[in-house]
């Protein structure tokens, strides 16, 4: 029940961290909980697709079309991540200013939501399947535990939300208009966290060259499995032993779209 418990925690805690981030940056735009909440029922669909072809999936790519799969997946939530952090540097201080009639902003925020409800919908794929393919390997080891295991998952599942939640219920605690900034920033983070898992899962399906194993091991210190490394892995891809290629990555990203979003926000101002 323990593993069990543990495994969904730390899965679902990735997805909450991503929906609460989200649910914050999003907080003036009308129906966002419509958004989010097809993000999570498409996401929670894909997951049990997945489930149902895991076979399939990781017979793909010589075996390894998991890691192609998630990378495929990544890569997209990279670039709806992307395009949020530029519409917002072209109209988050326009929201910030006008509050009770959002005019053509509420229009736009519509447009960026699309985005957004992918992202939630890719982060729920993602550790939705994972999710199933863990707890489908301990119950094929552990014959006649199916009511310990729900148990289990049913703690973790609380547990991980209720975790998202407070980070939520915390970032509303912000003025509003230092709000976007700090959402933002997040955005911009998770962005750059996701492209470092995106590289990571192309080199363990050997389709990218590492450029150095491993740059430094701050695994004595918080290792990936922890809850705290987990935590700060789906925000800022937080990897005790990274590559050199995922160190790049990371770095890259970040500074691609802040450009980006600083030259068009200026454009726009």
């Amino acid at each position: 029940m323990f593993s069990t418990m543990l495994i969904v925690f730390r899965e679902i805690l990735e997805a909450a961290l991503v929906v609460s981030i989200v649910m914050a940056a999003t907080r003036t735009v009308p129906r966002r909980g419509l958004w989010v909440g097809l993000g999570v029922l498409g996401g929670t669909i894909g997951a049990g697709l997945v489930a149902v072809f895991a076979e399939v999936i990781s017979n793909w790519a010589s075996g390894m079309g998991q890691e192609v799969f998630n990378a495929g997946i990544m890569f997209v939530a990279v670039l709806m991540l992307a395009w949020h952090c530029i519409w917002m540097s072209r109209h988050g201080r326009e929201m910030a200013q006008s509050l009770g009639s959002l005019g053509k902003a509420v229009t736009a925020g519509s447009t960026s939501m699309t985005g957004l409800a992918l992202v939630v919908g890719i982060a729920l794929l993602r550790e939705g399947s994972e999710t199933v393919l863990f707890l489908y390997g301990i119950a094929a080891g552990q014959q006649g535990q199916g009511m310990q295991m729900t148990i289990g998952a049913l703690i973790g599942l609380a547990g991980g939300i209720g975790v998202g939640a407070a980070l939520y219920f915390g970032l509303l605690q912000i003025n509003t208009r230092k709000l976007f900034a700090v959402t933002n920033a997040l955005v911009l983070l998770l962005a750059a966290g996701m492209a470092s898992q995106c590289v990571g899962f192309l080199i363990a399906a050997d389709w990218v060259p590492p450029l150095g194993d491993a740059l430094w091991d701050t695994s004595w210190l918080l290792t990936d499995d922890s809850v705290t490394g987990k935590m700060l892995h789906a925000v800022v891809g937080y990897t005790a032993r990274p590559a050199g290629i995922q160190l790049l990555a990371w770095v890259g990203t970040l500074l691609i779209i802040s450009t980006l979003a600083r030259t068009i926000g200026k454009r726009k101002a």
